[in-house]
């Protein structure tokens, strides 16, 4: 029979006798557009390698056939269920007992280590039960023989060879994950190292661990033993040396490389040809601790707390390997630590070879299939390979350094030369202007004589010519003087007269101008003193007037006090009086006022214990009666985050708490109300105690009235949890089913909201519990509730839901289900005999698993139709 399955297909395991094997799924490549041309896509490999039998497996397991078969040719194991039925895997990989440290190396980390050399990140991990070989695949330096050494040792051998001290770096860190706290193996004092996750990128770093640079395999290999020698151990039943943390190696590589170009420029000394990058590797090596049982350990005391806590991080790893596996839309990475350390390694950047230890003694069967089915479901992890590569800026610098420095010694070349040929043009240059001023003297000396005496003779010339003028005019000069002074003196009065006519006239026009603005003057201030006076008055009526509104503020306040008073008097006056339960009742509300102003205002809550202890709870609940619908809907908040802590639950239920959040759903049609009254009496009904006085105050009956008119998905989820809690009381089954509580439940799938269909599947999972354990001892007969009130048909639908939450549920309650013969011919008819073959084949939690297969072997019924069918579990 084909199993059906929502998610990807388990495609490496074939469960039949006769050994049928099934094709692997294709390998998934992602991609997007845009993306660097190094990117591709890696699944990750994963080998599996056989431990040897050790002396104690030898004497105790010498009547029994090892469980496991091993076919390496084929890439194929075998895993004995019993003398005629087996399981068969496939992986990249499988090392028998024999296989050797070299080949290990070379078939599981070789492949990562040389893509960290090329710029990838790389992770090698190994998993498995304590005691099966894990840190001795990866771990052992092989001191005496060096044939046995591990991984981590090969690999740096590797990484030493391929890169240059000149310009190469390698740096390590080793870490151990010790109850969820990150130390520093090489400095035992830096025992709290955080996480730190680029918000860009997504690379997952821890800066605060010591880091130590590498130079050679010495140096290494005295880091190895101071880490190994700080890690923690413990000697358990299964391994005398038992590591109780998960190793972290994690070595830091950047590598320079050249990229050459065509671009050439002939008139620059930079060669742009050149192209220096740093590429960068991140290789992790993970030691995980074992895992194991407690009660094949025998672990004890701290010891055994060690072990709870490996068992949860590891339990954390394999929730996020299966969801990835189903290509779920969420991750938990959040989990544990550990599944933050390992985020790139699994669904990230990193190629990834992972290596599963199992032991071949059949006691330890459980344990072995379960590392086997990790392995499968890690091959179905694809990773988004992606190179990391930078440009070299030192390297390119250098380079600049050199081909400056012969720049500027060619140029201080020829700097010298050309000042010897400037020195030597210059001294040949003022030899000839010597030479030419010399000669130019002598001839301006020359010039300069010669006009000289030219010069002489004309002044000579003149100074004859003028005598001989100078006798020839004298009379003619005498007559002419007197006539022209008695013109010139007319002349002037006439001048002055005019200049005295144009002052006058002037000066008039001046006094003219002064009694104009003389008058303009007297004006203005006539009417500046009307302005002056009118907004005097303007000021007074103003100042009048903010007196008149204050005395009428003052008035409205003191109204509004006695309003407040009379309201207060007449609230008491319908209550009954001045009881103490109520003194002081406008001062609660004017606490949750200020609560709720604080918190919509600055978003600071009022912390609901210090409330609690400064009003008392009579008084919170007296506010569920409020007239004023925010102070109701707060002290009901304030009601339902009391009843969230247990301490609290018997207190509410006594002061009468749980009537009041009843009554709230009775009378009040306010979404908000409603489903915080939903969720108070969800917490309540957690208790045992306080389910049978929900029942007795009819809070069935009020809750499916309330699933039936809500169509808000948070006042539903409320709804169905408190539901789903008071199904899980043994003594309140026909109660709860008579009173339509199961009717309540399945009417609220219309809804289709996930968190509303994971409380109504927790709630059908509870109810057949107790129903089938009712139907043990007798207390009950017949067919199932669930049955007759029609829930099968949506738990058939629903037992392969994508959501794990509901699908578990589901899964339960078909389990509890068929543990009854009575149920068995309604079950097959509604299809649910192929979901119950499907969980014990395929589901993901052993405990189902079995119960499903062991209800499916006692039922007549059921074996009779698999008969038919010919299915074969």
């Amino acid at each position: 029979m084909t199993s059906r399955s929502g998610g990807i297909q388990r495609g490496h395991r074939s469960s039949t006798a006769r050994g049928r094997i099934s094709a692997p799924p294709p390998t998934l490549r992602r991609s997007s557009a845009g993306s660097p041309k190094h990117d591709a896509g890696g699944r990750v490999r994963v080998a599996v390698r056989l431990r040897p039998q050790n002396q104690e497996e030898m004497v105790e397991d010498a009547d029994f056939a090892d469980c496991v078969e091993l076919q390496p040719e084929l890439k194929r194991l075998r895993l004995r269920k019993n003398n005629w039925d087996f399981d068969t895997y496939e992986f990249d990989e499988v090392l028998t007992e024999f296989a050797s440290q070299k080949r290990v190396y070379e078939v599981v980390a070789k492949p990562v280590v040389e893509s960290v050399l090329e710029g990838y990140n790389g992770t090698v991990m190994a998993y498995g039960q304590t005691g099966t070989g894990k840190t001795h695949t990866l771990g052992r330096l092989g001191e005496e023989d060096t044939s046995a050494r591990g991984i981590m040792v090969r690999s740096m051998e590797d990484i030493l060879a391929s890169i240059s001290p000149q310009t190469d770096s390698i740096s390590v860190s080793y870490l151990q994950l010790y109850m969820e706290t990150i130390q520093d193996l090489l400095d035992p004092m830096n025992d709290n190292i955080a996480i730190v996750e680029d918000p860009k990128t997504g690379d997952v770093s821890v800066p605060g661990a010591t880091s130590v640079d590498i130079r050679d395999e010495h140096s290494f290999m005295e880091l190895l033993r101071l880490g190994e020698a700080h890690r923690i151990a413990a000697n358990t039943k299964l391994n005398t040396e038992s590591s109780r943390s998960h190793a972290i190696l994690m070595v830091q590589i950047r590598k320079s490389v050249v990229e050459s170009g065509a671009e050439t420029n002939n008139s620059s000394h930079v060669d742009k040809s050149f192209k220096p990058l740093v590429r960068k590797g991140k290789f992790v090596v993970v030691d995980l601790a074992g895992s194991e049982r407690v009660h094949k350990s025998g672990s004890e005391g701290h010891v055994l707390e060690e072990a709870k806590s490996i068992n949860l991080s590891l339990s954390a790893l394999g929730k996020c390997i299966n969801a990835l596996a189903e290509n779920s839309t969420h991750v938990p990475v959040r989990d544990s630590k550990l599944t933050r350390l390992l985020k790139d390694s699994f669904g990230g950047t990193a190629r990834t070879s992972l290596v599963v230890t199992i032991g071949p003694s059949p006691r330890h069967r459980g344990e072995t299939a379960s590392t086997i089915l990790f392995g499968q479901r890690a091959m179905k992890v694809e990773n988004m390979l992606k190179i990391k590569e930078e440009f070299d800026y030192k390297s390119l610098s250098r380079k600049l350094e050199m081909q400056l420095d012969a720049v500027i010694a060619e140029n201080e070349r020829r700097q010298k030369t050309y000042k010897d040929e400037l020195g030597r043009v210059s001294i040949e240059a003022q030899k000839r202007i010597t030479e030419a001023e010399r000669n130019c003297i002598h001839a301006f000396e020359r010039e300069k004589l010669k006009y000289q005496m030219e010069y002489m003779d004309s002044v000579k010339k003149l100074e004859e010519k003028l005598m001989n003028g100078q006798s020839e005019h004298g009379h003619n000069v005498s007559a002419v003087k007197p006539c022209n002074r008695q013109m010139n003196g007319s002349e002037e009065v006439m001048e002055l007269k005019r200049l005295l006519q144009n002052e006058t006239r002037l000066r008039q026009e001046a006094e003219e101008e002064a009694s104009r603005f003389r008058s303009q003057l007297e004006q203005f201030m006539h009417s500046e003193d009307g302005s002056v006076l009118e907004i005097f008055n303007l000021r007074r009526m103003l100042e009048d007037e903010i007196d008149q509104k204050r005395k009428l503020e003052e008035e409205l306040a003191i109204l509004r006090s006695q309003l407040l008073q009379s309201t207060y008097n007449s609230d008491q006056m319908r209550r009954g009086g001045n009881g103490d339960g109520f003194s002081g009742l406008d001062s609660l509300m004017s606490q949750f006022r200020n609560s709720q102003l604080n918190e919509t205002g600055n978003g600071q809550k009022a912390p609901m214990t210090t409330l609690f202890e400064q009003v008392g709870l009579q008084k919170i609940l007296a506010l569920l009666e409020s007239e004023d619908a925010s102070v109701r809907i707060h002290a009901v908040k304030v009601v339902a985050n009391l009843a969230a802590e247990e301490s609290n639950q018997q207190r509410i239920v006594e002061a009468g708490g749980l009537t009041s959040l009843l009554m709230l759903l009775r009378n009040f049609e306010d979404e908000t109300i409603r489903r915080v009254a939903a969720g108070a009496i969800a917490n309540l009904a957690m208790n045992e105690s306080n389910q049978e006085l929900i029942m007795a105050e009819g809070g069935i009956g009020l809750l499916s009235m309330t699933a039936a008119d809500a169509d808000d998905a948070q006042t539903l989820r409320m709804v169905a949890g408190a539901i789903a809690n008071l199904c899980g009381n043994d003594k309140l089954q026909k109660r709860l089913r008579s009173e339509g509580g199961i009717k309540a439940l399945l009417g609220m799938v219309r809804c289709g909201h996930s968190d509303v269909l994971s409380q109504i599947a927790r709630g059908i999972a509870n109810f057949a519990k107790c129903e089938s354990r009712a139907s043990t001892q007798g207390r009950k007969t017949g067919r199932s509730f669930l049955i007759e009130d029609g829930a099968l048909p949506w738990i058939v639908q629903n037992a392969n839901n994508e959501a794990a939450p509901i699908r578990r549920h589901i899964e339960l309650a078909l389990c509890h289900l068929a543990q009854h013969e009575v149920n068995a011919k309604d079950m097959i008819d509604g299809g649910a005999l192929w979901e119950l073959v499907r969980i014990s084949r395929d589901c993901s939690r052993e405990d189902i698993r079995t119960l499903a297969h062991r209800s499916l072997s006692a039922s007549h019924t059921f074996r009779s139709e698999m008969r038919r069918l010919r299915i074969e579990l």
